[in-house]
């Protein structure tokens, strides 16, 4: 009898530690336009709208403008929207070019690639966008081309003490 409530003891530590650990968001490290690393650990305080993209990426630019105008309806508010490029460094031309033609209303960094994506919990697609909220814990993932509700639903219900049901953990959108 002992050694089967160890073993069942054994299991539930199994089974509970990887699922806690999975809805913490991996610790990603990026860099700003000016070179200077940061990391997702450091807005820890805010909710996070992470959002991959590239600029060769036809559902990534579409879907940036709808994220943009989502982030000034939130200015004042304790949210954080970050556009992290999967563009090569050697690219970094054509991301200043296509950030020169507009307005992003973003925190833009460099330097994503699929292997974050992946240890993000996003597949191996852009665009792929995590919603975290202000622990660094994962609320929503939305994989392809995110729709405005996506990303509004889990900022709602963050910002509004997490009342009412919760937001739905993935999104798949077709891209």
């Amino acid at each position: 009898m002992k050694i089967s409530v160890r073993l069942l003891a054994a299991l539930l530590v199994c089974c509970l530690i990887p699922q806690a650990q999975a809805k913490r968001a991996p610790n990603l490290a990026l860099k700003d336009l000016k070179g200077k690393s940061r990391t997702l650990s450091e807005l820890r305080g805010s909710i996070v709208v992470l959002n991959f993209w590239a600029t060769w990426c036809g559902p990534c630019r579409e879907e940036l403008p709808m994220l943009s105008r989502v982030s000034r309806e939130y200015a004042g508010k304790k949210v954080r929207f970050i556009a992290a490029s999967a563009d090569e460094a050697k690219d970094r031309a054509k991301l200043d070019e296509f950030m020169s033609r507009g307005d992003l209303g973003l925190e833009v960094w460099v330097g994503a690639d699929l292997d974050m994506l992946e240890r993000a919990g996003l597949g191996d697609e852009l665009p792929a966008t995590l919603i975290l909220d202000e622990q660094g814990e994962v609320v929503s993932r939305v994989l392809g081309q995110a729709r405005e509700q996506d990303v509004k639903a889990p900022l709602e219900w963050l910002l509004g003490n997490k009342t009412g049901p919760a937001p739905q953990a993935v999104v798949k959108r077709q891209s």
